[in-house]
């Protein structure tokens, strides 16, 4: 062993106990200590043991020490090996998932790791396992998700255009007094019935939960509408989808706005929604929709909860079971503070309180 390096003379032991009561590395802190005790003239293995360490080590940390200073004293983390895929070929990777797969070419109508895999080795000549792949995609900001339904048809500029112009159209189809209190109510049916779905649960890792699943046709249509303002909603449970159930519908919506109030009723072109034959009343201005456009309709979301929350995963033995189940699921919903609020306020409804 050769002789005691000496240390670098521009810290001092008062300085250097400051930077390790500082130091948010605890294995700094300790070495910092370490050499301020040589500093202060303590022998070299008294003073290895305060930073719990042997001579020799700590005579490898003066040497780093007096290279780097303070700095020197942290632990330089292993680099491990290099990734596989370049930040260019991580880049192409990104793109390609973004773009989704074209079926006729690549044979497929998702993206799953085997078909990325086999890609990667056809492009860039990698071979990355399934699992690294994985690993890769959530480090590019991915997550294994199920899709949104869209319509084949739905005009992606028509959403766009009526979240910005609705201020305007309730400005328009509401020929009000002034100073007329505006409310709005988004309206949709739901069939629930014997053929019901299964939802998705909490189960043990590895396992697929069964759930009774019936194959009978009675079923009954809850019909509602909400007001996101108000946290409040109306609804019916009729047999059937028709200009009758819907006018029922509408007047107990006209019943239901708040008094000396107008209601901008948000809802799509179903032919009951739309025929001459319905007459709103005087309350109420109804606002469809543009064609295809479920997503702007937070009643859709409303139908997601319930049937999460409260109708899937059942047998029902008779009607009256579902028009029970119905009625039940709608009063808990009511009965939850906010959570209308929570599930259909929309940042692009932003009229005013009057008009």
């Amino acid at each position: 062993m050769g002789g005691a390096v000496g240390l670098r003379e521009d810290f001092g032991a008062d300085e250097l106990r400051r930077l390790a009561a500082r130091a948010k590395d605890a294995a700094q802190a300790r070495r910092l200590l370490a050499l301020a005790a040589v500093r202060d003239g303590m022998n070299r293995t008294e003073a290895a043991r305060i930073g719990g360490m042997d001579r020799q080590t700590l005579r490898d940390w003066v040497h780093r020490f007096n290279q780097l200073g303070p700095d020197g004293l942290i632990d330089i983390k292993p680099t491990g090996r290099p990734p596989k895929l370049s930040d260019e070929q991580q880049k192409a990777l990104k793109q390609l998932v973004e773009a989704g797969p074209d079926p006729e070419k690549d044979g497929v109508v998702r993206w799953r790791c085997v078909d990325l895999k086999r890609v990667l080795g056809q492009r860039f000549g990698v071979d990355l396992s399934e699992v690294s792949l994985g690993r890769v995609l959530k480090k590019l900001g991915f997550s294994h998700i199920s899709a949104r339904p869209r319509h084949p048809v739905q005009d992606p500029e028509a959403i766009a255009a009526f979240k910005k112009t609705f201020p305007q159209i309730a400005a328009i189809v509401s020929k009000l007094a002034p100073e007329t209190p505006i409310e709005v109510w988004f309206q949709d049916e739901m069939r629930v019935g014997q053929k019901n779905s299964l939802v998705y649960q909490w189960a043990k890792k590895g396992s697929r939960p069964r759930q009774p699943k019936d194959q009978r046709y009675e079923n009954a249509y809850l019909f509602g509408a909400v007001c996101a303002s108000r946290d409040t909603g109306v609804a019916l449970i009729m047999p059937q989808a028709d200009t009758e159930a819907m006018q029922a519908h509408l007047d107990a919506i006209g019943r239901s706005v708040t008094a000396g109030a107008h209601a901008l009723l948000i809802l799509d072109k179903a032919g009951w929604h739309t025929t001459r034959k319905l007459k709103p009343p005087a309350n109420i201005t109804l606002v469809p929709l543009p064609p295809a456009c479920p997503e702007l309709n937070p009643a859709e979301n409303i139908w997601q909860y319930l049937r999460q929350t409260y109708l899937g995963n059942r047998v029902f033995a008779t009607y009256t079971d579902i028009l029970d189940a119905c009625q039940d699921a709608w009063r808990k919903l009511l009965a939850e503070t906010g959570r209308i609020t929570s599930i259909a306020q929309r940042d692009w409804v932003t009229v005013g309180q009057s008009l």
